[in-house]
């Protein structure tokens, strides 16, 4: 693997460690770019969104490119849950609107397993959504 393939920190991690993994995700989701966020998963990571499983990187975009034509400005916030060795739980609340201006929340949880060089090579998510109108919105958008 070459050394631009990781993506520290890396496991084992710590307190400190585990919150930076997990911001780095959350600053990484918002952007919406689709190639920036696979690129801190495995070639052949595994995922469960929801009911929907699949693996690798290409997968990963794609899905990510689908998700974010319907879920209009998007924003994510993580929270680090708890973390082990190699392993990192996290809450999160993500706002977007869809093709009809409808604003939705949705809450989940998210279990990541990372290899030593830091890459996730499993994600499993649970999600649930409710309709909100705009003026309940939580997150703070960039404008």
């Amino acid at each position: 693997m070459s050394e631009q393939e990781e993506r520290p920190p890396l496991p084992p991690f710590t307190a400190e460690t585990a919150r930076q993994k997990v911001q780095a995700a959350e600053d990484a989701w918002n952007t919406r770019d689709p190639e920036r966020v696979a690129g801190a998963y495995s070639v052949d990571s595994e995922w469960r969104n929801r009911d929907e499983f699949f693996k690798g990187r290409e997968a990963i975009v794609e899905f990510l490119r689908r998700k974010w034509s319907r879920e209009l400005e998007y924003r994510l916030r993580k929270e680090l849950w708890c973390f082990t060795d190699n392993r990192i739980s996290v809450r999160f609340e993500y706002e977007s609107r869809d093709e009809t201006g409808q604003w939705w929340r949705s809450h989940g949880n998210e279990h990541w397993e990372f290899d030593d060089h830091g890459l996730m090579r499993r994600r499993d998510a649970s999600i649930n959504d409710y309709k909100i109108e705009e003026h309940e919105r939580r997150i703070a958008v960039d404008r």
